[in-house]
């Protein structure tokens, strides 16, 4: 075993361990069924100092590298996936500022004395019919006269939403219709708004609203519902960016990016790798009436599970890859949105196939709702919904090949 592999697998032992991944499996099944947020699982992560991994060792934290929180979710996400995929979102945000501080920029360093706090943070920028995600926004960012804005608009699929307190938003600042700008901050979940008295007669407790509809197919413990913004403010000095709309390189925007295609990847990579596992479980315990074996020794079940494998395999080894590129600061230039993008497009796609294999093999028992087969089936379509889609990326993985000068 390698330096870097005994490295993972001690950080699995200390944060991930053998029993702790059988409760959150265990529970996961309750979770989904009963449509609720996975509070205990937060419980035992919290104590475990799991949300506090990107923090640098001179903050308090482990100061772990986006390589080491990416196997780490892989192997969270194989037993309770909403689980890694809402706290994927609180881990963003704190690797981000972390990847920021190493490049050179320590503007947002206050993060981390809040992490270490308690402060949970959650990502609030997907809107409603917005396919230009970080680079546009159809919420209204009004400026205030002490530098900071009221926010006004509609986030969705806010995981984290019954727990965080400090939410990564941006909006349109448009009151200069020549120069409009796209301003970036965190708004906290308590803030009363331009000093609780701005006489617009919002009240403080109405100016964040959560949905509390989130009746989905899957990654339902996630409780990833909207968030409505009612004149919310970012306070000047938690103001990150401002930036003009459209295709403008920016470090936080770039450190968003990575960090979200990367650790959504690495949520979809548990996913099928727990999928195999219960593929090759259910043929195990069946078998064939016709051969009189165990459906484990009949060539054509065989194959499809080899398939399925074959296709993961290069899953993993790619997020590996991309991540240490970014924790090294390896220059890609325009090709990072490649495989920033590549990555969690095949990651999301391997899982699909997996956790259909997984339904395939396990049978009539696995298409009951409560089996893990079709948990699993049901969490990896939510893969088709994070940003940008297959359809919005084809254009990009094509000209990178079409629209050159040679």
């Amino acid at each position: 075993m390698t330096d870097r592999e005994t490295r993972h697998a001690e950080l699995a032992e200390r944060y991930l361990p053998d029993d702790r991944l059988d409760r959150f499996r265990r529970r996961a099944g309750a979770v989904d069924r009963e449509n609720r947020f996975f509070d205990e699982d937060l419980v035992e992560l919290s104590e475990a100092g799991y949300l506090e991994l990107f923090v640098p060792e001179e903050f308090g934290g482990p100061g772990l590298t986006l390589h080491e929180v990416s196997r780490l979710q892989q192997r969270l996400a194989t037993a309770a996936p909403a689980t890694a995929l809402a706290i994927n979102m609180h881990l963003m945000c704190v690797g981000v500022v972390r990847a920021m501080c190493a490049r050179g920029d320590r503007s947002l360093e206050y993060v981390f004395a809040e992490v270490m706090e308690g402060e949970i943070f959650a990502f609030g920028i997907s809107e409603p019919a917005n396919d230009w995600v970080l680079q546009g926004s159809k919420t209204s960012a009004v400026p205030q006269p002490d530098g900071g804005y009221l926010l006004s608009g509609t986030k969705i699929f806010t995981s984290l939403s019954p727990v965080w307190t400090r939410l990564i938003v941006h909006g349109l600042d448009a009151s200069d219709p020549e120069a409009p700008q796209l301003v970036y901050g965190f708004i906290e979940r308590d803030e009363p708004g331009a000093d609780g008295a701005d006489g617009s007669g919002i009240d403080a407790c109405e100016r964040i609203v959560v949905s509390d509809r989130w009746d989905v197919l899957g990654m339902r413990g996630s409780q990833s519902r909207a968030t409505i913004l009612r004149e919310a403010r970012i306070r000047p000095e938690r103001v990150a960016r401002r930036l003009p709309p459209g295709r403008h390189p920016d470090l936080l925007t770039f450190a968003i990016t990575s960090h979200f295609q990367l650790l959504i990847a690495s949520v979809y990579a548990g996913v099928a790798r727990r999928a195999l596992d219960v593929a090759a479980a259910g043929l195990r315990g069946r078998t064939s009436a016709k051969a009189g074996v165990p459906l484990a020794e009949v060539p054509e079940h065989r194959v499809r599970l080899a398939d399925a494998h074959l296709e993961f395999l290069a899953v993993p080894a790619q997020i590996d890859a991309y991540a240490r590129d970014f924790d090294e600061l390896v220059d890609h230039g325009q090709g990072w949105p490649l495989r920033l993008v590549g990555a969690r497009i095949a990651a999301a796609t391997a899982a699909r196939r997996c956790a259909e294999t997984a339904l395939m093999c396990t049978g009539g028992a696995g298409f009951d709702s409560d089996h893990e087969a079709s948990r699993l089936y049901r969490e990896a379509a939510a893969g088709l919904f994070h940003p940008p889609s297959a359809d919005a990326a084809r254009p990009m993985l094509a000209a990178a090949l079409l629209d050159t000068d040679e």
